[in-house]
């Protein structure tokens, strides 16, 4: 099973070059069975990888752009009445797939993000007075473009926690860029792609990654991460119980990916800026300027002793 992920990864890597760590962190979230944020400037890939992933996993994939003008309904479905039957006809929207790709999501107004709130945490739609279940495995792929930009509304707090990592690729170093500018366009190569995996290896190597061992001392450590956030008055808010979960569940998910069946601190201290990063806030500026979430972690790790 292992394998097929590495063999997984070593195919997205072909289409994402030069970008290692942040196609392991996607198929980190993806075994922890998480949402997963892109953030990035346009053109840098957010779009690409997400397609590359989908394609490699063989799952379904269904994308939505994100607009000012997108209304709920586009996302979840619409009913529509039917003349010939005297009732209303339930037509699923674009959420109703395994992954979907929610590309640019901070362009819609916050009413619309919200449309996805029920489906990230309970894997299901309400409407019409009825609860539809989503297809599992349901895997969201959000792409969002710095705050700073034109015509973006931010993700509200109760959004942000329900991703269980939130990524950058940034710009590519010089021997990836080559490659990108001398090969082959990267949307023909996706053509070509094949799946290295089933929906069902994942879902089987998700309850692998679930039953990883984490040790009486580690969740002390886990704890104490997660006090320090609470506790120390350089968070605004601390890390809720969702993001402490979120935070075993990844650890668990990289030593997987190791191939070990325990968690050690270091898996614990890896993933951390990505599933903490984007649910922490600093209470005041340093040097005049407010520090970014991978900092604050760094400042988190760095206060935290391991038991």
């Amino acid at each position: 099973m292992l394998e097929k992920f590495r063999a997984t990864a070593t195919q997205i890597g072909q289409i994402i070059v030069g970008k290692p760590l942040q196609i392991r962190q996607s198929l980190t979230c993806l075994l922890a069975g998480g949402h997963l944020l892109i953030e990035d400037a346009p053109g840098v890939g957010k779009t690409t990888m997400a397609h590359a992933i989908a394609v490699s996993m063989g799952l379904p994939f269904r994308r939505i752009q994100f607009t000012s003008d997108l209304l709920p309904s586009d996302v979840i479905g619409v009913s529509v009445y039917e003349r010939n039957s005297g009732q209303f006809i339930f037509h699923p929207g674009p959420i109703f797939t395994e992954v979907l790709l929610a590309d640019e999501i901070n362009r819609a107004s916050p009413k619309t993000q919200s449309a996805l709130l029920e489906a990230m945490e309970e894997s299901q739609v309400s409407t019409d007075g009825l609860s539809r279940p989503l297809p599992q495995p349901f895997f969201v792929i959000a792409t969002q473009n710095p705050l700073h930009q034109v015509g973006t509304f931010p993700l509200p707090e109760s959004q942000l926690d329900r991703f269980l990592m939130c990524i950058s690729l940034g710009y590519p170093d010089r021997a990836a860029e080559r490659s990108l500018l001398a090969g082959e366009a990267r949307r023909d190569m996706m053509k070509s792609l094949d799946a290295t995996a089933r929906p069902a290896d994942l879902l089987a190597a998700q309850a692998e990654a679930k039953k990883v061992y984490v040790s009486a001392a580690l969740l002390d450590y886990v704890q104490a991460l997660i006090a320090h956030t609470r506790a120390s008055g350089k968070y605004a808010e601390g890390l809720s119980p969702r993001g402490g979960l979120a935070l075993l569940a990844a650890a668990r998910a990289w030593a997987w990916l190791d191939g070990r069946e325990h968690v050690i601190p270091e898996d614990v201290q890896n993933i951390m800026p990505c599933v903490a990063g984007h649910r922490l806030h600093a209470t005041s500026r340093e040097s005049g300027r407010a520090l970014h979430g991978k900092e604050l972690v760094s400042q988190l790790i760095g206060a935290v002793p391991v038991p």
